[in-house]
This record gives C-alpha cells, structure tokens and sequence, in this order.
C-alpha cells in the first residue's frame, strides 16, 4: 500500500534546534575545508517527502550532501548502518539528528525497516537519504557501482518521489578508505541534484526482485549521468559489480 505524503502545507522550517547546534558546529569547519557549488536545485522539492539518493566514494561525502540539503532548508534523515550509532560523537550526532538506523540483516527484514522509516518520514513530510551503493564503490575510478534495492523499495513502497544526485569532490577532502583529511588548499565541491527518477512503468506491480533490479537500474543510471556531467567524462559501458571482482560489498577494501 503507498503512503501518500501530508498534502498540509510545511509551515515551519525544518532547520530545527538542534538542526542549528549541528550546523553551528559543523557547517565552520565543513565551509573551511571547501566551497560548495549547488547544481539543478530546482529538482529537490520544497516540501513533502522524498527520498534523495547519492553517489559514495568518501566517508565524508555524507556531510557534503548535508550540507548541501541545509542550504537548500531541507534536513536529511540517513538510513544508516546501526553500528555507526556506536561510534562515540557520530553515534550521538546521528541520535540527536534523527537518523535512521538500520541493521545488516536479511532482505526482507530490512525492507521492512526501510518500509516503516519511510512511513514515518512520509507522515512527516521530511527528506531520507538512501545510498543505493550501501557502501563506498569498489569501482576503480570511483564511479558507481551495482545498486542495492533500499532506495526504490522505499520510494515505491511509500509513494515518494526518489530523487538522484551526484557529488564530486569529496575525494579531495577524505580520499576513499583514507582516515586523514586534506584541510590545505580549500577544495571545490560539486553538488548536481537530478530530476525526480520516473517509476510509473513499476506503478500496480509486485515489488519482486525483477521489478526492484529495474528500479534500481534506473536510478543507478541517472546517478551515473549526473555524475558524468560533473567529471565532464564517460562512465564505464558495464556497471560494476564487486562479487565479480571476488570483492565483498562491505567493509575496508583497498
């Protein structure tokens, strides 16, 4: 059943007290590090729920992202592995901030946690980033690589618009799998924000592993365009696929 979003209009803003308290400890030290150039604002809507779905190749790309959405007034909520909520400071800055988090577990569990962040978030009217990648990509040259089915299930399931983006840039800052950041020179940090991703052919069918690999297909495909656009070259024809490299999908990888 699709979960229509609040049609009430948003009459206050979303940049709560402790939205503030993150940014004015944050936003300092993120803003030193870089400047950011916004692309395609246009597509992210102004109110009501969607989902936002990125690019990851650096551990710090998700503050980019954040900071990206503060300044365009909407606050993310991350669908986050749950062991990051042990780490001291993250966890308590994902706690305060209303993260979602989530456990590795089997599929249909966590489709169904993915279903019931959704509703709330729907219900609210509030934004949910969704990594399709689930981890940073293992593709050599950092462009995306096979998706996993989180983001379309959540945006189908819910009846939200699911919203592609790309970002370049971060690598500068925190290079991928790299525990040391580059504060010297100040980098520049590409944000391009797509057009809702159109999932009506999907509309009234079963959400089965067939449907959800095309879903997901298309999302990683409008990604990957965005993200061709910012790098101003060509992503590789075949989507990358770790277990074919004998490459888990999760942790460390060098």
């Amino acid at each position: 059943m699709s979960i229509a979003p609040k049609s009430s209009v948003r009459v206050k803003s979303e940049k709560t007290a402790t939205f503030r308290v993150l940014a004015f400890l944050l936003l300092p030290v993120m803003t030193l590090l870089a400047k950011y150039k916004l692309h395609g604002t246009h597509n992210v809507p102004a109110e009501g729920a969607f989902v936002l779905s990125p690019n990851h190749y650096s551990n710090i790309d998700p503050l980019v992202i954040g900071v990206g959405m503060w300044k365009l007034g909407r606050m993310p909520r991350y669908m986050a592995k749950a062991s990051l909520f042990q780490v001291p400071v993250l966890g308590w800055l994902l706690r305060k901030s209303g993260q979602v988090p989530v456990e590795r577990v089997t599929r249909s569990r966590q489709g169904g946690q993915a279903m019931d962040a959704a509703r709330r978030i729907a219900e609210q009217g509030l934004a949910v980033v969704i990594y399709p990648e689930g981890s940073l990509t293992r593709e050599p040259n950092m462009w995306p690589m096979r998706g996993k089915y989180g983001a379309v299930r959540t945006a189908l399931e819910a009846g939200i618009p699911l919203i592609p983006v790309a970002s370049w840039g971060a690598q500068e800052i925190l290079p991928r799998y790299s525990k040391r950041i580059s504060i010297f020179p100040r980098k520049t940090v590409h944000i391009r924000f797509g057009e809702p991703v159109d999932l009506s052919e999907f509309d009234g069918r079963s959400l089965d592993s067939r449907v959800l690999a095309e879903s997901t297909e298309k999302l990683m495909t409008a990604i990957t365009s965005l993200l061709e656009e910012l790098r101003d070259e060509s992503a590789p024809k075949i989507r990358y696929n770790p277990a074919e490299h004998g490459q888990s999908e999760t942790g460390r990888f060098e």
